[in-house]
């Protein structure tokens, strides 16, 4: 799919997906007229991206996940030596995205205590 197929699917700007593009986050290939492609697994990691931001995530953070979540599902992973350390990252992201969660709820209570102190002002 080309940057705009791509924009469209994840509900972002072209200007976005090509930004992570552009930061090595994304396979592309090039068309013989030099457009970017991409494919399923682009998506993939564009989606997670787009779950990664919200939650703060730099782009070093999200460039280890992504190459976590790569390694996790390559073929014979799940028998290779680096499984344990591989389930020790994962078990520590999972706890990172936790904490990042419950500060957004946090975040999103403080948003709501405040639109609803100022509703009795409004007319």
């Amino acid at each position: 799919m080309t940057v705009g197929e791509m924009a469209e699917r994840v509900n972002l700007s072209h200007r976005t997906v090509r930004y992570y593009d552009d930061e090595g986050l994304l396979p592309a290939r090039r068309s013989p007229g030099n457009y970017r492609l991409y494919g399923q697994d682009a998506l993939a990691k564009m989606l997670t991206i787009r779950r990664l931001k919200p939650l703060g995530f730099t782009l070093d953070e999200m460039r280890e996940v992504l190459a976590l979540l790569d390694a996790v599902a390559a073929p014979g992973a799940a028998d290779d030596a680096g499984r344990a350390e591989r389930l020790e990252q994962l078990v520590a992201l999972e706890a990172d995205v936790r904490q990042r969660r419950d500060k957004l709820v946090e975040q999103l209570a403080g948003a709501d205590d405040l639109l609803a102190s100022l509703r009795p002002l409004l007319p």
